[in-house]
């Protein structure tokens, strides 16, 4: 994959990558499409999980898949150019892509998710799992902070909520030209955040930020990306059969 966000494969591409393989592993990016503040895009948790995908399909044989764009961002809901589906739509959606391959012979699904408010990705993995199919969501939280460290982020992964640190480093190192003037000074606290689902983030925060984007750097964001990847070793090595259960 370049730096679009659709892959570049054909057919025969696919087919290559697969041959010999004891268990092809699918990667697929899921996003959303919900406001990042005034200077990230609408697009910012789909462009964050296409740019982990990237890196994944980069340094493992994976077969990366499009993008799904628009997830359950209802406590976005305030601010204009948020869209949302239903929890069970996005279920939908993903069981109908882990069937699909199946039949096509992709045994392993990786769901790489970019918006923490896809709660029922877990429930999609947890079920999968449940029936004997081979399916994970990426990165898991210690990923996250593994990550976080590596990079030598100052935000803890609670303050850094949304279109913070994290998410403003990623974008200038994989999409600099998304990025608009303003993060610099748009830094704001909220770590208390307990009715969040009851009230929306309009609650917590004006702007829609919540988190310290001024110490976002690309050098940060390429270093997030490339501790990620490592992470996926262990995943890509039980979904293929190599490593047992932890």
């Amino acid at each position: 994959m370049d730096g679009a966000l659709l892959p570049s494969d054909t057919t025969e591409d696919v087919r290559r990558r697969g041959a010999g393989a004891a268990r092809q592993v699918a990667v697929l990016p899921v996003g959303s499409f919900e406001q990042h503040g005034p200077y990230l895009p609408l697009a910012t948790d789909t462009l964050v999980a296409c740019a982990v995908a990237r890196e994944i399909a980069a340094a493992y044989p994976v077969h990366p898949l499009p993008p799904v764009t628009i997830g359950c961002s209802h406590e976005h809901a305030d601010w204009p150019g948020t869209v949302s589906v239903s929890a069970p739509t996005l279920y939908a959606v993903v069981r109908d892509v882990a069937d699909s391959l199946r039949r096509s012979g992709v045994a392993a699904l990786v769901v790489v998710g970019g918006h923490g408010g896809n709660y029922v990705l877990g429930n999609v993995v947890q079920e999968a799992t449940a029936r004997g199919e081979r399916m994970a969501l990426f990165p898991a939280p210690e990923d996250w902070e593994a990550a976080r460290q590596r990079a030598g982020l100052a935000t803890s992964l609670l303050t850094d909520m949304h279109a913070g640190e994290i998410e403003t480093s990623v974008l200038l190192h994989a999409h600099p030209d998304q990025v608009r003037p303003g993060y610099e000074a748009a830094d704001h606290v909220a770590d208390d955040r307990r009715h969040l689902l009851s009230l929306g983030m309009a609650a917590y925060t004006d702007s829609g930020v919540i988190g310290r984007p001024s110490l976002g750097t690309a050098e940060k964001g390429a270093a997030l990306l490339a501790s990620l990847a490592e992470s996926f070793a262990g995943y890509f090595a039980l979904l293929t059969g190599e490593a047992g259960r932890p």
